[in-house]
């Protein structure tokens, strides 16, 4: 095939009969956030009713809002910004490690290597340059603040997170590109709500970035799909709500 039709063909042979699944929070005031954010202020500019003859929002809201993504500079000084995270990272492959059943025995659950070790015999090696998911189902928690922070009477978040040895072993080892989970942080809730968000920096130091607050993980293969991921190219950017998609059979 000559160059301009090469990837027409192979988006019609290879992704014309393929599955597009939304794993993206609609975003909106009121729902839950960090608790030092202040709330999404939304109102509008112009109107139909006004007798506008468009319609226009005027939307505020901190970066890390709905389901973003982090730069290392939202916890690295000096680290890459939202426009220096290259477009080519942008679709890549999509690795989800299933810790359903470990959450649903206990809320504060944290994946192991064990989980790593059954899904590359499953599936051989997480591939290098992919992208992790973690599915918890969290997610479908969303939009009730009190069953996602999931706080105990003593004011304890549970809420399952990540472990220092599985992201040592994807980051260091297996050399993904970036990873991604359904609750509201890196670490699990019982660190957080300690003031420890010690996995997060860790991933971020590492010139990586994550997406937070992924959902319908349910819906995608745990392997062999691809996973597109964009957001607005703000300069020096430390964050921002982001689009993520599933391309699966």
């Amino acid at each position: 095939m000559s160059g301009g039709s090469s990837l027409w063909e192979l988006y019609r042979s290879g992704l014309g009969g393929a599955t597009f699944t939304d794993l993206t929070h609609a975003f909106h005031p009121g729902q839950p956030h960090f608790p030092a954010f202040p709330d999404e202020e939304r109102r509008t500019v112009l109107d139909y009713p006004k007798g506008d003859a468009f319609q226009v929002h005027h939307y505020g809201f901190v970066g890390q809002w709905g389901t973003h993504v982090d730069p290392p500079i939202h916890f690295i000084e000096g680290g890459r910004t939202l426009d220096q995270i290259p477009v080519s990272q942008m679709l890549l492959p999509l690795v989800v490690i299933d810790m359903t059943a470990k959450v649903a025995s206990s809320p504060d659950a944290t994946p192991g290597l064990d989980d790593i070790d059954a899904w590359e015999g499953r599936n051989g090696k997480v591939p290098a340059g992919s992208f992790v998911a973690l599915r918890t189902d969290w997610s479908k928690r969303w939009p009730d603040p009190e069953r996602m922070f999931n706080r105990s009477p003593d004011g304890t978040s549970h809420t399952p997170g990540w472990s220092r040895e599985v992201l040592e072993l994807l980051l260091e080892k297996r050399g993904v590109t970036a990873i991604g989970h359904e609750q509201i942080d890196t670490d699990p809730g019982i660190s957080t709500s300690a003031g420890d968000y010690g996995l997060e920096r860790y991933v971020l130091s590492l010139d990586r970035w994550q997406i937070e607050l992924l959902c319908n993980l349910d819906k995608v293969p745990e392997a062999g799909a691809l996973i597109m991921a964009t957001w607005p190219k703000a300069k020096g950017g430390s964050g921002f709500p982001a689009r993520a998609v599933a391309i699966h059979r």
